[in-house]
């Protein structure tokens, strides 16, 4: 494409007003591309998180009133976390399998309380669960096991749609679980349930504060560079999306979010299926801290990174600011 020369063609032009801005603009955020991510504890009282400043976790007992609130703000779905306590944890993670657990309770609260007013989606992974902070079951090398864990995830993830949630989010990263729980679904009659996968998950030092809402960051041995993707690659997450998309999901994840907007958007470009991305918790984390310190406007922060999201490529954001971009793209 060739511009008419200057001065025929003047850029400014179409910038000059808020309603021309507004009419050329290539991308819009709406409260239908966000989810809110919720953290769920025991107990009777909210539970602010220290690393995230604005986040806490919540009473079962109160979970389904945020579920409420963002529904009322136009988000279509939350993804529940849970903070299991330390004498439930243990090595091969066994309360992710308990239809009593903290996960389990949150999904009846909120289906009670909001039926099909809002989307639920749950993790799928073992770490929340586990005495060692893994997201698998780990063999006596001290490697965590693919194809055991793979097994277990499949318990954990029929254990959550029989409670009633809508969309499964593996974010384990082991070989091959997308493809056994989706099989899993289809012979429980759970036809309709949905698979967001974590498909390029990457070994991040974004996740710090995630792990202490969840509970699991001063419990973890060693690291998770075995399974979690290297951040120098770019081809295996693709490789990882394809597999992924094969093997049954609805919709693929890439995570972190803005230090990999690249493959976000070559993920769209070449599979064009839903994409997701998730604000981590540090990235949450880094906003709060910037705006504290008086190095940038928090409303603006928020909403130019998630316009960035949507201008890479992403159906959706998973983000802990969720209520309060909804509230401000509304107001």
């Amino acid at each position: 494409m060739t511009n008419a020369a200057y001065p025929a063609t003047r850029l400014r032009r179409t910038r000059a007003t808020a309603w021309s801005r507004a009419m050329v603009a290539e991308n819009r955020l709406h409260p239908s591309d966000l989810i809110w991510p919720l953290f769920v504890t025991d107990g009777d009282d909210e539970q602010p998180i220290g690393t995230m400043p604005g986040v806490s976790r919540w009473p079962v007992e109160q979970i389904a009133e945020r579920a409420r609130e963002a529904a009322d703000a136009g988000i279509p779905c939350v993804a529940l976390f849970p903070n299991t306590q330390p004498e439930l944890r243990s090595d091969d993670g066994a309360e992710a399998l308990n239809p009593d657990n903290l996960m389990c309770r949150a999904i009846g609260e909120i289906k009670d309380a909001c039926g099909s007013d809002i989307g639920i989606l749950t993790d799928v992974a073992l770490d929340p669960y586990t005495s060692h902070g893994q997201d698998g079951l780990v063999g006596e090398s001290g490697r965590v096991l693919n194809d055991d864990t793979v097994s277990v995830l499949v318990e954990q993830a029929l254990n959550q749609a029989r409670a009633g949630a809508d969309i499964i989010a593996p974010s384990d990263m082991m070989d091959g679980r997308v493809g056994a729980i989706r099989a899993a679904l289809e012979d429980d009659a759970h036809t309709n349930v949905q698979i967001m996968a974590y498909s390029a998950k990457y070994a991040s030092a974004f996740y710090g504060p995630f792990r202490d809402a969840v509970g699991s960051g001063g419990l973890l041995k060693g690291d998770k560079k075995t399974y979690q993707m290297d951040p120098a690659n770019a081809e295996e997450a693709l490789r990882e999306v394809a597999f992924d998309i094969a093997e049954g999901a609805d919709s693929v994840m890439v995570k972190p979010g803005l230090a990999y907007l690249d493959i976000v958007r070559r993920v769209k470009a070449r599979f064009e299926v839903p994409v997701f991305a998730y604000q981590v918790s540090g990235e949450y984390a880094m906003i709060e801290a910037a705006a504290a310190a008086g190095a940038g406007d928090r409303d603006a922060l928020v909403l130019e990174t998630l316009l960035a999201f949507k201008r890479a490529g992403c159906s959706g954001v998973l983000t802990y600011h969720a209520l309060h971009a909804a509230r401000l793209i509304g107001s």
